[in-house]
């Protein structure tokens, strides 16, 4: 990531909305929003997919799920931010991997410019694909400041967006149960 170019940038923009970029509140906040972005777009150097290597044979065919995990990531179209919560199942084929694994691939994801969609969408592509899983879900929950504190202003407004996998979407009495567990 080339921090001295974010630097300049933000220079730029403080210049641009009129502020002096060298005032002393000011001086060091190029510096200090270069190292954010490094941070908040830390997903774009990582694979989450090498959170998966490490999957453990295992004789088990219910489902797995893991919810309430954290998550913030960047809208792309403001690069403001969302947060929320994340939720994912996976019906395992033969294989389990460890929990941490699951946030670490929210993670990931979620540390790029996105969309809410884009993201619920690769972090259930990749469990299908990378567990062998019998079925995937995940849910996320998020509230997007583009939306709450500037354009419409709707402070307290939550999206909701669902990827759903194999027999997870395709047997109903699967998706029932998933959906249950996933909303609690």
């Amino acid at each position: 990531m080339d921090l001295e170019r974010i630097e300049h940038a933000i220079r730029e923009i403080l210049a641009a909305v009129g502020e002096d970029p060298q005032r002393e509140g000011l001086a060091r906040t190029p510096r200090r929003v270069a190292k954010m972005y490094q941070e908040l777009f830390s997903g774009l150097t990582k694979d989450p997919a090498e959170h998966l290597t490490a999957a453990f044979t295992e004789i088990y065919d219910e489902l797995v799920v893991l919810r309430d995990i954290p998550f913030h990531s960047m809208c792309e179209h403001h690069l403001m931010p969302f947060e929320g919560k994340a939720h994912v199942a996976y019906l395992p084929e033969g294989q389990v991997v460890g929990i941490s694994k699951l946030a670490r691939v929210v993670d990931d994801f979620a540390h790029r410019p996105q969309v809410q969609e884009r993201l619920t969408s690769q972090i259930a592509d990749l469990l299908m694909e990378r567990l062998k899983a019998k079925g995937v879900a995940v849910v996320l929950q998020a509230t997007h400041t583009c939306m709450t504190c500037r354009g419409i202003k709707k402070a307290g407004s939550t999206m909701i967006t669902s990827a759903v996998r194999g027999l997870c979407k395709s047997d109903a009495r699967t998706r029932s149960e998933v959906m249950t567990l996933l909303h609690g």
